[in-house]
């Protein structure tokens, strides 16, 4: 009856005529836009193609267009399944021995596939869901220890030890846990409901619309707030929706990622992706995120791909829409369902489509985007260059007069001894940089945007009441009350987290920077810091050693007293901070 009743009011809406938002946006896109168009081809004005890759931090979700069946061989749970390299691939046998955590670019492994027991434990997230995970991992007092535990979680029944060697960056991983509950209460269809509802999402900057058909991947987002009769009529006509940055609307993924930063050392990211029964929103492509698609709700079929050559291996940037011509055999193919886990590696191509008795609503964790070696030298090789200028003559001296005459691709080919004595005073001059190389202040240069990219902390109960934000000032009978902050010699404070400041010397001075006054918004607010006295230096650096015990005011390495009050003081004022016991009684 149900389905015979949406059916009759189909042809009902066909009959009066109405048009669906999508019919609506492509009739005001123009007739061109109605125009099958193949990769590469222009898109009007006023349209909008896919972009190759995404917004930072946010990861993407894959769309394959066909809906068949995966082979029985890819759902069998309880075993490790080897995949073979596929022609046209770039596979390569991986090192010996596992890698102690996630860091070092690895060649691809064996793509592995478990089935899960339910884990143990304080991760375990089985009673009150994820909220409740994420309540009594704040009892732990280490901010270290609560990332580990919910990577842990995350990875589940899989330890993470062999997870780092086996799989991180090297191969996907797929995790059948058999258990629908695994992730209530992270994010649903209702809690997407009633962020439309809140009037605050905007097409583009908030929300995606796509739909990829017959190999034509496009994006229908209107101008303006998106409007839940609007979005949900999308839908209707088969378009998924693709939620941006869910972690700035929902408290629950906030919090998760502001976890699980600290256990990356890099910016964690996510997106969460809605597909109607029976269809797919993006093509193939691969990201340059690492990426871990946690299934909420219904079902989804995915395709994984290895890469299909070495400069695809771990890539800088994620790739353009690319057709089914330019795939090979998938390494993995797989129905996802409730409580599942699927992994895989930046490079990795990779597509999802819905079948066509369910619904699909995933959200995908990134993290890893630009954080290789590679990116680090970016930064170091200019500094040490300059350092190298100012130091060594050497390097300030004149090029030899004529050099031109027999250097350059022209006279690559030449035998000129004057060519072998150039290059093999560059091979000198580039050995001996290696001697300026300012690597920890350029490390520190990567902690100081790391930090910025982060969310802010969220608190427990007990770390409002004991920081600055539970502080109870406030306007009371004509006056404000219990304004003033009395930190003692006596008072015992620590960090509120591990990985929340970063000291950098920079040519203005010693710069602390710190994430509590970050937003939720992926650079809303500009790089916080305070510019600190040198001489405070040492006491950053023993609150750092101390995390996460308590240490008196009195013990800090400052000069005077007054010094060590003072900034106790102001890196409570900042939420730095916190004590062991409330400062005022209420």
């Amino acid at each position: 009856m149900a389905a015979g009743g949406a059916e009759e009011q189909q042809q009902q809406r066909r009959r009066l005529g109405r048009l669906s938002a999508l019919s609506v946006y492509r009739r005001a896109a123009g007739a061109e836009r109605l125009e099958r168009r193949r990769r590469g081809t222009p898109l009007p004005a006023g349209g909008r193609r896919a972009k190759a890759r995404p917004r930072r931090g946010a990861a993407r979700g894959g769309g394959g267009h066909e809906l068949a069946a995966p082979p029985p061989s890819a759902a069998v749970p309880g075993r490790v399944e080897r995949a073979e390299a596929t022609p046209g691939s770039a596979e390569k046998k991986p090192p010996g021995g596992p890698a102690p955590s996630p860091g070092a670019p690895r060649v691809r492994a064996p793509v592995g596939s478990t089935e899960a027991k339910p884990p143990g434990g304080p991760a375990a997230s089985s009673v009150g869901g994820v909220p409740g995970l994420l309540r009594r991992l704040g009892l732990l007092e280490d901010s270290r220890r609560r990332a580990a535990e919910l990577f842990r979680w995350l990875v589940a029944p899989v330890e993470p030890g062999e997870f780092a060697g086996r799989h991180w960056e090297r191969a996907p991983l797929l995790v059948r846990r058999g258990d629908p509950g695994y992730y209530a209460g992270l994010f649903s269809t209702a809690d997407f409901d009633a962020i439309l509802r809140s009037g605050e999402v905007q097409f583009g900057t908030h929300l995606d619309v796509t739909s990829y058909a017959e190999g034509v991947r496009e994006t229908h987002n209107p101008v303006g707030r998106a409007l839940p009769a609007v979005v949900w009529d999308f839908y209707q006509n088969g378009c998924s929706l693709r939620l941006l940055n869910p972690q700035a609307f929902s408290a629950t993924v906030w919090h998760l990622l502001s976890i699980l930063q600290e256990y990356f050392g890099s910016m964690a990211g996510a997106n969460t992706y809605l597909t109607p029964p029976g269809t797919q929103g993006f093509a193939p492509h691969y990201d340059d995120i690492e990426a871990f698609v946690l299934q909420l709700e219904g079902k989804k079929h995915w395709r994984v791909y290895s890469p299909r050559t070495d400069t695809e291996v771990l890539p800088q940037f994620s790739s353009a829409n690319l057709t089914q011509a330019e795939l090979g055999k998938p390494v993995l193919e797989v129905v996802l369902e409730a409580g599942d886990l699927l992994y895989f590696p930046r490079g990795f191509i990779h597509q999802g489509d819905c079948l066509p008795d369910a619904h699909s609503l995933h959200i995908t964790v990134s993290s890893y985007q630009r954080n290789s070696w590679g990116d680090l030298l970016e930064k170091l090789l200019p500094a040490a260059l300059q350092m190298a200028l100012e130091d060594d003559v050497e390097y300030r001296q004149g090029l030899p007069m004529g050099y031109l005459g027999y250097m350059g691709v022209a006279n690559s080919d030449a035998a000129d001894t004057r060519r072998t004595a150039f290059v093999e005073k560059l091979q000198r001059l580039m050995k001996k940089l290696v001697d300026y190389a300012p690597i920890d202040a350029a490390v520190d240069q990567r902690a100081k945007s790391f930090l910025h990219d982060c969310l802010p902390p969220v608190l427990t109960q007990s770390e409002k009441q004991l920081s600055v934000y539970g502080f109870p000032a406030q306007w009371q009978d004509g006056s404000p009350r219990n304004v003033d902050i009395l930190i003692t010699k006596d008072t015992e404070v620590r960090l509120l987290r591990h990985g929340i400041i970063r000291l950098c010397n920079e040519e203005a001075g010693v710069m602390l920077y710190y994430t509590t006054e970050n937003s939720r918004v992926y650079h809303k607010e500009e790089p916080k810091y305070l510019e600190i006295d040198p001489e405070y230096t040492d006491s950053i650096e023993f609150l750092l050693s101390s995390y996460p015990n308590h240490v008196t005011v009195d013990a800090l390495p400052c000069g005077t007293l007054d010094d060590k009050i003072s900034l106790a003081t102001l890196l409570f004022e900042k939420g730095i901070l916190t004590t062991k016991k409330p400062l005022v009684q209420v």
